[in-house]
């Protein structure tokens, strides 16, 4: 396993993580165990959840119980901002004020059992609270002890300079991480959000990843999803034009020797900004079959071609 600083900060995350979002919905107190022993043996370090994940708590919660004794062992990501169903209370949907901020922080330390959070993202912002309202709560609980960084999910590029900005203007603490939609097949980000995050020295953190298992070879052109996939019933997301960009993605990895998952992976954590790429598991195999994709590492003109077989967005030079 290879590791990374999460952007410009002495954070240092594993190049592939694991995403928890499975746990406390897809999979038990058991599995999640497994999981997580799985993953650390693979040497992985980074583990992404959110107090929304596994039925409000519920992926907080496993965690918690399976990283007792191991709490040091990890770089534990969390987040806050989505609707935890009146949880904390009425929250008026202002989920990213000091108010509302001070109450999941306590109620996500609570359920991980433990006294600090090394990564806590803002998942999303709301129609209400200005960014420097956020940025100051965040501050409190950082100079508390509380959390060592912080980071921001779902932002377009000028709100991540926007937040920057801010930070710097009022000497509070900046986010050091973008969590954001990207894979082989959505690169949207490489637009305008990467280039920002670039700029001020914010890692890159792709989620969906594996494109919902279109990544993994899971699904077939002109067969009905599986029940139970996650694309099962979404069938209209299935075109050609997917399959096609599927097959050459195929093509490219077989000539390199190399599995269609070593090429989602590997090919992901080589893209500029990118710090850790996080994918779930629901078993100790696919964790482990994560881990060893991302050995793989890409030269520039492989690159080159998975840019024009993927259809990059940069801008032009």
């Amino acid at each position: 396993m290879r590791y990374r600083p999460l952007g410009s900060s002495g954070l240092l995350v594993s190049v592939v993580g694991l995403g928890c979002n499975n746990f406390g919905s897809r999979v038990d107190l058991t599995g999640t165990r497994a999981v997580v022993d799985a993953a650390l043996d693979a040497g992985i370090t980074f583990f992404d959840t959110a107090d929304t994940y596994g039925n409000k708590g519920g992926s907080e919660t496993l965690l918690g119980h399976v990283l007792r004794g191991r709490r040091d062992d990890v770089v534990l990501a969390t987040k806050f901002g989505n609707d935890m169903g009146g949880m904390y209370g009425q929250d008026f949907s202002a989920r990213a004020s000091r108010r509302y901020i001070r109450k999941a922080v306590e109620g996500s330390l609570s359920r991980l059992q433990t006294d600090y959070i090394d990564l806590y993202q803002l998942h999303t912002l709301d129609a209400f609270t200005p960014i420097e309202e956020t940025l100051e709560a965040l501050d409190e609980i950082v100079k508390e002890g509380k959390v060592r960084y912080i980071g921001a999910c779902n932002l377009d590029a000028w709100q991540v300079a926007d937040a920057e900005w801010t930070a710097r203007a009022s000497g509070t603490t900046r986010f050091i991480s973008a969590q954001n939609h990207y894979n082989l097949l959505e690169r949207g980000v490489e637009a305008e959000l990467v280039p920002a995050a670039q700029k001020y020295g914010i890692g890159v953190i792709p989620y969906y990843p594996l494109a919902n298992g279109l990544l993994t070879g899971k699904y077939q052109r002109d067969e009905v999803p599986a029940p139970g996939t996650r694309l099962a019933g979404r069938q209209d997301e299935l075109t050609d034009e997917v399959f096609d960009r599927l097959d050459a993605l195929e093509t490219f990895a077989r000539e390199r020797d190399r599995s269609l998952l070593d090429v989602t992976i590997g090919g992901l954590a080589a893209q500029p900004g990118v710090a850790s790429v996080i994918a779930g598991a629901t078993s100790p195999v696919q964790v482990r079959a994560n881990a060893v994709a991302g050995q793989w590492q890409p030269r520039a003109d492989d690159l080159a071609v998975l840019d024009k077989i993927a259809v990059t967005r940069r801008p032009a030079d």
